[in-house]
């Protein structure tokens, strides 16, 4: 059907105005074409099957809001209870009490009825009625048997019943191995689901096994198909002569890489030249990975279903085979490789002036790294400046430009949070030697820089051109989530002006640079963060609002991320006049459902690489229980306090082992307080710990409060736990 049509039906229901319909009336409206009339019915049973619509006794359609229906995806507690997350976003969840979950489990798509509606002290609760569609069909837990049958233990508590495996389906599994299960028969009331062990993994504990049982877990396909890699194989042929002839050859331009130390999929290049008026000429030259990896061909299939690259600290699930993503497309130094360049004329404001688009082919003069640049950059290292004497008058000229560019996005509000990011390192056995915050140095922000001009760049000349593209975008805030942010910041002496319903990111950029330094950083910035959207992918270009952008897209990374290289296709099909009427069409189905696919997947991507990271922060914090450290409250819930060490490390003081008072959680202000003697904690305070309990099983550290390490006035507080 058309792109966007979902969207439109749902659009026309939920408005104040709209009455009832029957389909063919819908179809009247929307001005089906007589030969799309069974399609457009298909589809409107699909929305119903799927809950997205319902149908009335009359058999007119309605929304599920409108006959009093909640619908969305269920979310369990390991306590029994759970929610259901709206399908509209904002909309605060439904509380459904064990009671009342009839067989749902956790991810579940589930219908859920309303029994008591929300107040201002409590969220509605509801009850499950219908579950449109299981979600999770395979389980990963450790294996436990019995004479005559057996239970899978999910490593996911949120699925709070074990799985009965009968004897005849235990396929080899021994006790504590962990093992993928399949889920055969779904819970009801009075009995657990039922399944069959489909693969097992191995013993429980080990740590290949471990991250194994997270990637099995997240659906995180690993192992290429063979007819996958015998295509990769065939394509990685070097580049033939009329390729070269038809290209931009720029094999003689001074280009580089500066990657990661142990980077091996280089996928972007620079260069830079200051020009005889002044100005700068950037030209950024990307990886044509859709050289090799054609349209609908079973690298390109494969591609879609993975979406991105997962980096799992000493590990990475590709895209692509290596044999393209670290060999034929990787833009290695001193090899003639196909690119795809944006060349930019950027006046000394930080303005794209003038900017070209080219399809070329590049020789990289040197594969540099980001410790090498800066030490160059910030410590004017003599070795590496004599070792790279022809390319430091490039670096130089790339910090300035790079610092115009950022100083650019400053004044238009792009929203710069510093949250550390944790660089975990490990021995060549595996084991965790360190944790520390990773470093954004000079050469870092050199490249963030420039891609994010290219991005921008890319992103407004096909936008203004109305072609089918794929944006990265990132909506305005909701208007709650921004009054309660408004009110949080007060509480601090800050104000967010103007309208709340289309705030400018200006304004909080604004609030960040004034706690720059201050006590009350960690607690706005943290809640500041919450209060946002999450970007994703869309065939929509409604703007970037962190980065204060109305253009955006991801154009520099098609070795790693699926909408990078969809792009690709559509910049050369226009470079190269192939886009009729009929392909725009088709382009426009492609852009929405590789949009949603990636979105989809990166969320996955990111939830597996926080769960690896969870792993070795436990497995380095596992032989310190007893040890005493400083930390900064992180977070405030209502059943305790997460606390960060400065190495990243995250652990829970729960409420319940706070004894020396009651204490009260606030989530207005994200505080709590004793009910006796009114001390109060709240994100940002310093804090001692002790290292309690590290349960590397569910990836969680307790942490023993001791003290908060100063007041206001800059005093060390009594001990209050012991």
């Amino acid at each position: 059907m058309l792109p966007g049509l979902k969207e439109r039906v749902m659009g026309l229901l939920n408005d104040e105005a709209y009455s009832p319909l029957k389909k063919e009336e819908l179809a009247l409206i929307f001005d089906i074409k007589p030969t799309d009339m069974p399609m457009f019915y298909k589809f409107l049973e699909e929305l119903e099957e799927n809950s997205t619509i319902c149908k009335t006794k009359k058999g007119k359609l309605i929304s599920p809001k409108e006959m009093g229906y909640f619908v969305g995806k269920f979310v369990s507690h390991r306590k029994g209870f759970g929610f259901v997350e709206s399908d509209e976003e904002y909309t605060q969840d439904l509380f459904i009490p064990s009671s009342e979950i009839n067989g749902a489990m956790h991810n579940d798509r589930v219908m859920a009825e309303i029994i008591t509606p929300a107040t201002d002290e409590r969220r509605a609760e509801g009850k499950i009625i219908k579950i449109v569609q299981r979600e999770v069909t395979h389980i990963v837990g450790v294996f436990q048997p019995n004479r005559n049958f057996g239970f899978v233990i999910p490593d996911d508590k949120k699925f709070n019943k074990d799985i009965y495996i009968p004897k005849k389906f235990f396929s080899g599994a021994r006790e504590n191995d962990k093992v993928v299960c399949e889920i055969t028969v779904w819970p009801q009331e009075d009995r657990k689901p039922e399944g069959k062990v489909i693969e097992i993994l191995g013993q429980k504990g080990e740590r290949v096994v471990e991250i194994h049982s997270i990637v099995k877990a997240h659906g995180l396909p690993e192992e290429f198909p063979k007819k996958v890699l015998d295509e990769a194989e065939n394509v990685a042929v070097e580049i033939p002569q009329e390729e070269i002839e038809r290209r931009f050859d720029i094999r003689d331009l001074k280009t580089f890489t500066i990657d990661g130390d142990d980077a091996k999929d280089l996928d972007d290049a620079v260069s830079i030249d200051i020009l005889p008026n002044g100005n700068f000429k950037l030209g950024v030259h990307i990886a044509d990975v859709t050289h090799y990896v054609k349209e609908k061909s079973k690298l390109d299939k494969e591609a879609l279903k993975r979406a991105t690259s997962v980096y799992l600290v000493d590990t990475v699930i590709p895209m692509l085979p290596k044999t393209l993503s670290n060999g034929v497309c990787s833009l290695n130094p001193f090899e003639d490789k196909l690119t795809l360049s944006v060349f930019m004329e950027i006046d000394d404001k930080g303005n794209v002036v003038k900017y070209d688009i080219k399809e070329t082919i590049i020789n990289s003069k040197a594969r540099m790294t980001y410790t090498e640049v800066s030490d160059i950059l910030e410590n004017d290292d003599e070795k590496l400046k004599q070792t790279f004497s022809n390319l430091v008058e490039e670096f130089k000229n790339a910090e300035t430009l790079a610092r115009i560019l950022m100083g650019r996005r400053k004044k238009r509000g792009a929203i710069d949070f510093d949250f550390p990011e944790a660089k975990i390192i490990l021995n060549g056995d595996g084991e965790v030697v360190d944790i520390k915050e990773y470093e954004r140095r000079i050469s870092n922000k050199i490249i963030e820089e420039f891609m994010l001009i290219s991005n921008e760049t890319i992103a407004e000349h096909y936008f203004w051109l109305e072609l089918p593209f794929v944006y990265r975008i990132h909506e305005t805030p909701s208007v709650e989530k921004m009054q309660n942010l408004s009110k949080f910041v007060s509480t601090f002496g800050y104000t967010i002006k103007g309208d709340m319903e289309d705030v400018h990111p200006k304004e909080l950029q604004g609030i960040v640079q004034k706690i720059k330094g201050k006590r009350e950083e960690a607690a706005i910035s943290t809640i500041m963060l919450r209060s946002l959207r999450q970007a994703k992918y869309s065939p929509e270009c409604v703007g970037h609002f962190g980065l204060a952008a109305k253009y955006y897209s991801h154009f520099t990374s098609p070795i790693r991320r699926y909408p990078d290289l969809q792009i690709h296709r559509i910049i050369k099909e226009q470079l190269n006049n192939k886009l009729s009427h009929k392909r725009i069409d088709q382009l426009k189905n492609i852009v929405e459902y590789s949009s949603v696919q990636s979105s989809e997947r990166e969320r996955s991507a990111d939830l597996a690489e926080r769960d690896v990271k969870d792993f070795y922060k436990c497995l380095y914090m596992y032989d310190k229980v007893g040890e005493e450290f400083d930390g900064i409250v992180s977070s405030v819930t209502s059943f305790g306090m997460f606390i960060e060490l400065p190495n990243t490390v995250e652990g829970l003081t729960r409420l319940a082992n706070m004894k020396d008072d009651y204490y009260i959680y606030d989530d207005q202000t994200y505080t709590i307080m004793g009910e006796r003697t009114k001390k109060t904690f709240k994100i940002g305070d310093a804090v001692r710990i002790k290292v309690d309990n590290v349960s590397i099983e569910l990836r969680e550290i307790d942490f023993k409060l001791l003290h908060k390490i100063e007041d206001e006035d800059n005093n060390e507080v009594e001990t209050t736990q012991e």
